[in-house]
């Protein structure tokens, strides 16, 4: 399984777009992977995880191929995830296909607390193209078949009106856990994890407060993050899981330069735009 990463940073992206503040001059002095678009991650090239306002930014700069997208999995319904006006883009006229295979619409899968902006934009480019795109409901705890994967939404500790979940992505003996945005795990959430027969490979944890020691509600920071692996390491984790820290705010205070090697002496990788890994 390879999972790649396209947008890494939090809602005002990183450096935010309007700050000046000494985190933010520093991410735009020095450049590269300190630079940090909004929420976007592929895997295996056809299966996408939230589709941000920074889209068609990765595809510009990061040559993600949204001809090769299949399905589209909603953690939830804010902005930085989820942004369906391009969705039209897709539809008859502005989107041309060399097969019908290609042409059968994108499958968008999410709660339907999530689905209040989403769904009437579905439906309005339904009665153009009813082959562009389709809606599926998925409710937390319960399994679905999605391009030969187990998908499994679990509750995030999170925007708690819009329903939101994170993932667990299985196939061919390969296990992903993709947690974003979420505070430290809630209790039904563990006890599912825990009551599973699942052995991570790839555990990718939101860090969204990098520093903040007390962020275990609504986002973690590397605290919380380090709690959640040495919990997972009891069960469903082993020394060769990979972990990895994920969705960044400059309100934590590092840079990627500067938050490398704090995360490296607790054992996690770093996610930078357009980084990728197998597992």
């Amino acid at each position: 399984m390879k999972i790649k990463y396209y947008g890494t940073a939090a809602a005002e992206g990183f450096p935010g777009m309007f700050c000046s503040c000494p985190t933010c001059e520093k991410a735009r002095k020095a450049g590269g992977k300190n630079i940090r678009t909004r929420s976007g991650t592929v895997i295996d090239d056809e299966l996408m995880i939230d589709f941000s306002a920074d889209t068609y930014l990765h595809v510009l700069n990061y040559g993600l191929d949204l001809r090769k997208i299949k399905a589209c999995l909603v953690t939830h319904g804010h902005d930085d995830h989820l942004y369906p006006y391009d969705f039209h883009y897709r539809g008859y006229g502005y989107a041309y296909f060399p097969d019908e295979e290609a042409k059968k619409p994108l499958q968008i899968y999410s709660t339907e607390e999530s689905s209040s902006e989403l769904l009437p934009i579905v439906n309005q480019i339904r009665k153009r193209d009813e082959n562009s795109v389709e809606w599926n409901k998925i409710v937390p705890f319960t399994s679905y078949e999605i391009l030969g994967y187990r998908v499994t939404p679990l509750k995030a500790d999170h925007a708690k009106g819009l329903n939101p979940v994170i993932y667990i992505i299985e196939k061919d003996n390969k296990a992903l856990l993709y947690a974003h945005d979420t505070g430290y795990f809630l209790d039904e959430t563990w006890e599912y994890i825990e009551k599973s027969d699942i052995k991570f490979n790839f555990v990718s944890l939101d860090c969204t407060s990098i520093l903040n020691e007390s962020a275990y509600s609504n986002h973690m920071g590397i605290k919380a993050c380090t709690d959640v692996k040495d919990r997972l390491l009891k069960t469903n984790a082993d020394e060769n899981t990979v972990f990895c820290l994920h969705h960044f705010s400059h309100n934590g205070k590092l840079i990627y330069d500067d938050l490398v090697p704090v995360a490296k002496e607790e054992g996690f990788e770093v996610s930078y735009d357009s980084a990728e890994f197998e597992f």
